[in-house]
């Protein structure tokens, strides 16, 4: 069982980010029987970032906090996007076999698009091919490791979805002519159980709502931050709402069942704002301390840091390279030596296949013809009022075949060719397909 997460690197790891992400993904993998993949998004934040040093410094800082919070490089694989030239070069393959119509419905382009519309501007307006694409960058993260789930919240299930839409469209294309499927088409593992923290503003933490507590703040900055978190003006002693709490929900993420039990107990009594806050800080800053500690240490030589994300490519790797070369010896991206080399042993090329060929007529109806690779007709068909028609009938027959009633009405045998004939070169098209 294979499972993979990607971590955008546009900003500072917070405590959501811990809570509902790091936290359960790290002990995840310490679960028998599964191989997890942990990559460091950065291809992924230059479409919402612009700002070099902003990446690269998010890139140190998420990099040091999965490290610090106890995820064992030597047991899981550790590594940064851009660092594994395979995924922009499956990217590619994808984007040639995507359909535009898919993209069109992607959620993030069609807000985008919307927002656009709802302000009087141009559909397209601000909109990078980037966020169009985004879909197919992120099936080629999951495909090229052919991972069979992915964590994701319930507003990234579509990108999973399309993730497997596009890889049994390569299946499909490509997949079947080598007689087996490239990729595992994966599932979203949608994280019902993860906690969603509130913010400073009760809202959830999000860089975009700027509400965040930086996970690896110092003690003061984070007693500071606690302290401003919004409340409601309940004085001491008046009961206080603990599931309606900013504060109460922040602390219960953190502590454990009887400590929970406890502060509920003391919401009802009455606590104070003030040491409910104080109770707070104590509890995230016991179980963040030791490591802040580690993380410091990381963040102060990032030459390890480098050192880990590369070895943790070059496992990658391993993996990624062998499929790579499989994909482009299926699409045709073929070393031509060796081709010539095949045609000469084998003393000819790979034979012909029957073809139908549409034509138009003195008449000014259209036709077609089904031959074989000897250049013997088949088929002969009657003629149509236009070319969409005669090429809707070919589709059918050669996704179907014919039935004969069908055949009668719109098409002939040729003299001589028996239906035999005609059913082993339309299996000839169909395996060719």
């Amino acid at each position: 069982m294979r499972i993979l997460t990607g971590i955008t690197t546009s900003g500072t790891p917070h405590l959501g980010n811990y809570v509902g992400a790091i936290r359960p993904a790290i002990a995840a993998s310490r679960a028998p029987g599964v191989e997890s993949f942990y990559f460091l998004a950065d291809y992924h934040a230059l479409i919402k970032v612009s700002e070099p040093a902003r990446v690269q410094r998010s890139t140190l800082e998420i990099a040091a906090a999965w490290l610090a919070c106890g995820l064992d490089p030597e047991s899981v694989w550790f590594y940064r996007q851009s660092d594994i030239p395979e995924i922009p070069e499956l990217t590619w393959l994808l984007t040639c076999v995507a359909a535009k119509g898919l993209l069109n419905r992607a959620h993030a382009y069609k807000a985008a698009v919307d927002r656009n519309l709802a302000e009087g501007a141009d559909a397209d307006a601000g909109i990078t091919a980037g966020l169009f694409m985004y879909p197919v960058l992120m099936a080629a993260d999951i495909l090229l490791f052919n991972a069979h789930k992915v964590p994701v919240g319930r507003d990234q299930v579509q990108h999973i979805e399309m993730a497997r839409d596009i890889g049994a469209r390569f299946n499909h294309l490509y997949g079947e002519r080598n007689s087996r499927p490239f990729f595992v088409l994966p599932e979203a593992a949608i994280e019902e159980h993860v906690a969603t923290l509130p913010g400073l503003d009760g809202r959830k933490m999000s860089k975009s709502y700027d509400n965040t507590i930086p996970l690896f703040c110092q003690q003061s900055e984070l007693r500071k931050l606690i302290a401003g978190i919004v409340t409601d003006s309940k004085m001491p002693g008046e009961p206080k709402d603990a599931d309606g709490s900013n504060v109460f929900q922040l602390y219960q993420a953190f502590a454990t069942a009887d400590e929970t039990t406890a502060m509920r107990h003391a919401f009802a009594d009455g606590i104070g704002w003030g040491d409910a806050k104080i109770k707070l800080f104590e509890r995230i800053d016991a179980e963040v301390s030791p490591l802040r500690e580690r993380y410091e240490a990381l963040i102060a030589h990032p030459q390890r840091i480098e050192e880990q994300l590369r070895h943790g490519a070059n496992k990658a790797r391993a993996i990624a390279k062998p499929l790579l070369a499989q994909l482009r010896e299926a699409v045709g991206l073929r070393n031509l030596a060796a081709t010539t080399q095949a045609v000469n042993v084998r003393g000819k090329a790979k034979a012909a296949l029957p073809q139908f060929k549409q034509y138009r007529e003195n008449d000014g109806r259209f036709y077609f013809k089904l031959i074989d690779a000897d250049g013997r007709l088949l088929l002969q068909s009657t003629g149509f009022p236009s070319p969409k028609e005669a090429g809707a009938l070919i589709g059918r027959i050669k996704s179907k075949g014919i039935e004969q009633a069908e055949l009668m009405r719109h098409a002939t045998h040729a003299e001589g060719i028996d239906e035999v004939a005609l059913a082993v070169a339309l299996r000839e098209l169909q395996a060719a397909d």
